[in-house]
């Protein structure tokens, strides 16, 4: 099958596109991305069968470029930073939903099978009640998550109209090693500091909640999803596992005990509330995929990796000029 990922530099794409290049399932993968926050860097390797398009999803012109022959659509390209969206939300809407529509239409001219589209559980909100699931009526603080609903609704209302299958996973926060990897995610942000000695500082009272997935598992989830929609019936999905929720105090501690050094914690009253959900996973179950990764097991192998290479020094010289999120999706 001939598969277009937009968004394919990102943070999961990078992850994403290699995954896909090696299933046998797969002759072409079609990567479209505006390179507004990615980089081709993130592709380097993944030669075979790739075909790369610098573009906008909003434009119908590349997005329909894009599309010609493709048989399943992965549409991950977004606006990133949930936070950072209440300075912006005229533009974080007009990626995120204006976006989506046009991969829609475009997906439907083309007679494509399938469309996996990427949300994202920010958009529970801030819930006092513990394991959401995908019944439960999504009530988002911020631009990102209520664009993420409307967009939901995109992909469902152009999926009845032109026949093809599609859902929408919604994804919990994503950490660990890409190649496009963001070390302005909270778990990300957290290991490399502790390596480096700083104070981690936490932009809440660190009791709000929210599920965790390795970048992996995520990256695993979009290809399985898209080779097999017939496992993926439903229009929605929370991607993730039940047992991976944390209290964002949670999260330093084990940074803490996983790095076995004594870091200083600030904790610091942001001007917006931080969403808090606490979700719930059973539906995924039904589809046959599951995330295999632990958070202690992710912390560990970043700070692994970083330990190894050069990134941590990329990331303190990269850190100031990064607001950090103690739980965007991606």
């Amino acid at each position: 099958m001939r598969v277009l990922v937009t968004g394919g530099c990102g943070y999961i794409g990078s992850a994403l596109v290699r995954r896909l290049s090696e299933n046998e399932a797969v002759s072409d993968i079609v990567v479209l991305d505006s390179l507004a926050t990615g980089s081709p860097r993130s592709l380097l390797g993944v030669v075979d069968g790739l075909e790369f398009r610098q573009g906008d999803v909003r434009d119908e012109d590349d997005v329909g470029s894009a599309m010609c022959g493709v048989d399943r659509v992965i549409h991950l390209a977004s606006i990133t930073g949930a936070t950072s969206t209440h300075g912006r939300p005229e533009e974080t809407r007009d990626v995120i939903v204006g976006g989506t529509e046009t991969v829609a239409a475009a997906a439907g001219e083309a007679g494509v099978d399938s469309v996996v589209f990427a949300s994202s559980c920010n958009s529970y909100g801030r819930a006092a009640s513990t394991n959401l699931d995908e019944t439960t009526t999504p009530a988002p603080l911020n631009p990102y998550g209520e664009a993420k609903v409307e967009a939901e609704r995109v992909v469902r209302e152009a999926a009845a109209e032109h026949g093809f299958s599609a859902t929408s996973l919604r994804m919990s926060t994503n950490y660990g090693y890409a190649p496009g990897i963001r070390f302005n995610l909270v778990v990300n942000h957290f290991v490399f500091r502790g390596l480096t000695g700083r104070p981690l500082t936490v932009y809440s009272d660190g009791e709000n909640w929210r599920p965790f997935i390795h970048v992996q598992d995520a990256a695993r989830a979009y290809e399985h999803a898209a080779v097999f929609p017939e496992r993926w019936p439903q229009d929605l999905y929370n991607v993730g596992r039940t047992e991976q929720n944390f209290r964002i105090g949670d999260i330093v501690r084990i940074v803490r005990r996983e790095l076995d050094c004594d870091l200083e914690i600030v904790y610091l009253e942001g001007e917006q509330p931080r969403p808090s959900y606490h979700v719930e996973f059973d539906r995924l179950s039904e589809t046959g995929f599951e995330p295999e990764w632990t958070l202690r097991e992710g912390i560990r192998s970043l700070a692994d990796r970083f330990s190894r290479s050069r990134e941590v020094g990329r990331a303190v010289a990269a850190s100031p000029r990064q607001p950090v999120s103690d739980g965007e999706y991606r």
